[in-house]
């Protein structure tokens, strides 16, 4: 207890020497979370939501909220073995950054946790920035691949009516959306997985080398001194950089490894729509299949690729409401469902990473605005 008052305490005196703009950003955040629930709830009457929140069981809330840990526990798994093919890390030096970078997703905006967990990598296992946002991005690109995987399959086995639609804010939630977000997923898969190829090609990873070596003759009117200058200052390290990139997408030499991270991917998305599915047994109301239930939670992450606030309040519930609406459950219904359920999926990620960070003495609040620190890391 006397050490987790000395973490809240150290917390809490970090924050108050934080710039002004890390305690407004909070706040902001928390506004515009609000407001998006607004908006996601307007059309639903604020007495029957109530009834309805009051009406579930939320014993079930306990086996759901032990599948989400199981499903960021097997996120860990995957992280460590992507990091494992350059860097060897135990399973919980792996575990705490990750935690506390999805605790900062939910809680800060600008998807800073994405950043953050490299960072705190290299603070406490001296694994270079840029070979563990690589690893980061990896993860991302298996986790599209997987997603789009069940997308198809779920399109394939409902149908999507046209006029069915949910206006959020200035998103006019579809199936053309849907479509257009489906689309665009493909397309930032294909791109992240080109420059995989491209890093880990060495012809390749030389040929950009030698193009970052050329910048210097670009500024032709300077003088020897300051040539030599942005060569030591940016070239080397934006070659470094590339090194290191390609470093943390060494995996994709190896196919067996490869294929072995699509099972975990698979696993980690069939267990979080496992969680949705045990949750809705305490909701009235709510009778869908497995199968269904799996096909909202993927229209739910197609919708909240949209630009969102921090933990992707409002934009999440719309588009749980847009998704359950296809299997004909009822609107007051869909709302309840959607909005206690994202409090069941996010809640024990932040109270998870606020541990992770006492466990680690990690400074949550430093790592995720210390712009001088994230650049420092990048070139090294």
């Amino acid at each position: 207890m006397g050490s987790l008052l000395r973490f809240i305490t150290f917390q809490l005196a970090c924050i108050s020497d934080m710039k002004n703009h890390l305690i407004t950003s909070f706040i902001v955040s928390i506004f515009i979370a609000i407001a998006a629930l607004y908006f996601a709830f307007r059309h639903v009457p604020l007495g029957d939501l109530l009834l309805y929140l009051k009406s579930i069981n939320y014993i079930w809330a306990v086996p759901a909220v032990f599948l989400v840990m199981v499903g960021f526990f097997l996120r860990t798994l995957r992280w460590q073995f992507i990091l494992g093919s350059t860097y060897k890390i135990g399973i919980w030096q792996a575990f705490h950054p990750l935690m506390i970078g999805f605790m900062i997703n939910c809680t800060l905006p600008g998807r800073l946790g994405e950043f953050v967990r490299p960072v705190i990598l290299q603070k406490k296992e001296k694994v270079p920035f840029a070979t563990g946002i690589a690893t980061v991005a990896a993860e991302r690109v298996f986790d599209i691949l997987a997603l789009i995987i069940f997308a198809v399959i779920s399109f394939a086995s409902i149908k999507v009516n046209a006029q069915v639609e949910i206006v959020f804010g200035n998103f006019r939630l579809n199936r053309s959306m849907l479509e257009v977000l489906f689309n665009r997923m493909i397309i930032i898969c294909a791109l992240l997985i080109m420059a995989i190829i491209m890093v880990n090609i060495p012809i390749l990873r030389r040929a950009i080398q030698r193009v970052i070596l050329v910048i210097p003759s670009l500024v032709f009117f300077a003088g020897e001194p300051v040539k030599t200058k942005i060569i030591t200052k940016v070239c080397e390290p934006l070659i470094r950089f590339v090194d290191n990139v390609a470093i943390g997408f060494n995996l994709i030499k190896y196919p067996k490894k490869v294929f072995i991270c699509v099972l975990y991917s698979v696993l980690v998305w069939m267990i979080s729509a496992f969680s949705f599915y045990v949750f809705s047994f305490g909701n009235p109301e709510i009778n869908l299949s497995y199968t269904e239930m799996f096909a909202v939670l993927v229209i739910i992450m197609l919708f909240i690729a949209l630009p969102s606030v921090p933990g992707f309040w409002g934009l999440w519930e719309a588009g749980g409401v847009f998704a359950m609406s296809l299997f004909g459950v009822s609107t007051n219904a869909a709302a309840g469902f959607t909005l206690a359920n994202h409090a069941v999926q996010m809640f024990p990620v932040i109270v998870a990473g606020f541990i992770s960070a006492i466990i680690t003495s990690v400074n949550i609040w430093q790592v995720a605005y210390d712009k001088k620190s994230v650049r420092q890391q990048q070139t090294g």
